[in-house]
This record gives structure tokens, C-alpha cells and sequence, in this order.
């Protein structure tokens, strides 16, 4: 089971480098820590589970944060009233096209890898297109293209910056990190 112990922090190397394609057909190990990541998720949002390993609550996880160098990233969340959870487990994952409209998260975000606040707006594309490979709980590989917006599409923006070695730090503006023209509107959770 992953803990809080395993995942680097800001400053370690592994998370400013470009991560490695997985090689297909996906090794057994490479699966592996794609259920443990997924499972670390599950686990971070169930309050029992997270009080007693002392788990910051997360909704993505990017392998390089578990200094895992490869393009696997995972996403576990529920709408507001919990009617639908998106879980995903993704291999090789690209965004393939965007919206030229822009959002972002009020107050901003957060990241497991960093462990100090971070002020500040990140500005993401409200819509996004991955294409991906898609682990299935039965441990075959099943490509996907996911039309994503709003939350979900920072999400996923936030993971995949990870496997190109960039924190969501690094698009903060540190001149006015919260000076954003007044057309682009924060993020609707759901």
C-alpha cells in the first residue's frame, strides 16, 4: 500500500524530468503500480483510511510523484452528491486537442509533492481531448479518447504536466499571481 512516505517531494529530481513512454504489451510490474496509485486515491478520500496512515487527500497522481519515471497517471473523483466517479487509470496519455478557452481553480491548486502553500491562479484549458491507453480493472489495455471539461480537465492538465517534469507552480505568475482577465471564470466543481 502507498503511504504519504512514498510519494517525492518538491525539490527531488525525478519530478523536473521528462517521463518515459511505458513500453506495450504493459509488464505485470508496470499494472501493479497503476492499482497501487489508484488505490492510493481511494484510500486518501476515505476519512478512517487517511486519518490512520495519515494520507493528504488527492484526486490525481502522476507515477513520477512515486518516483516511478513513466507516462502513467491516475484520476479518482466523485461528482458533489457522489452519483458519478470518475476513476481512471491511464497509460501514455496525450492531450490531442483544447479549447482555446481558459479556466482555473479558485483559490488555486494544490499538489501531494508539495507540501507548502502555493498562492495563486493556474491558468488550464476549460476543455481538453486525451487520447490514452485505459488500465481496466481486469488488467487489459483499452485505448480511450475522453472529452473532458472544467474540473475534470484541469485534473487531468495538472497529471499530465507532471509526466513533462512541470509543477503547477511553475505556471504560477509570481509577478500577480492572481490577476486574471475578468473573462476567463474560475472552474465549476461539477
Amino acid at each position: 500500500m502507498l503511504t504519504m512516505k512514498d510519494i517525492i517531494r518538491e525539490g527531488h529530481p525525478t519530478l523536473k524530468k521528462v517521463a518515459n513512454e511505458v513500453e506495450i504489451p504493459m509488464s505485470d510490474s508496470d499494472k501493479n503500480t497503476l492499482f497501487s496509485m489508484l488505490e492510493f486515491l481511494k484510500n486518501s478520500q476515505n476519512e478512517e483510511i487517511a486519518a490512520k496512515y495519515q494520507l493528504r487527500a488527492g484526486v490525481g497522481l502522476a507515477a513520477p510523484q512515486i518516483n516511478v519515471n513513466k507516462r502513467m497517471i491516475t484520476v479518482y473523483t466523485a461528482d458533489e452528491n457522489n452519483d458519478n466517479v470518475f476513476s481512471y487509470m491511464l497509460v501514455n496519455p496525450k492531450i490531442v486537442s483544447h479549447s482555446e478557452e481558459l479556466t482555473y481553480i479558485a483559490p488555486g491548486e494544490g499538489c501531494l509533492s508539495i507540501d507548502r502553500e502555493a498562492p495563486g491562479y493556474v491558468l488550464r484549458y476549460k476543455r481538453i481531448t486525451v487520447k490514452a491507453l485505459l488500465l481496466k480493472s481486469n488488467g487489459e489495455l483499452e485505448p480511450v479518447s475522453l472529452r473532458l471539461k472544467g474540473y475534470l480537465s484541469v485534473v487531468f492538465q495538472h497529471e499530465i504536466d507532471h509526466l513533462n517534469g512541470i509543477l503547477f507552480t511553475d505556471k504560477i505568475n509570481n509577478e500577480t499571481p492572481f490577476l486574471v482577465d475578468s473573462k476567463i471564470k474560475p472552474v465549476e466543481f461539477f
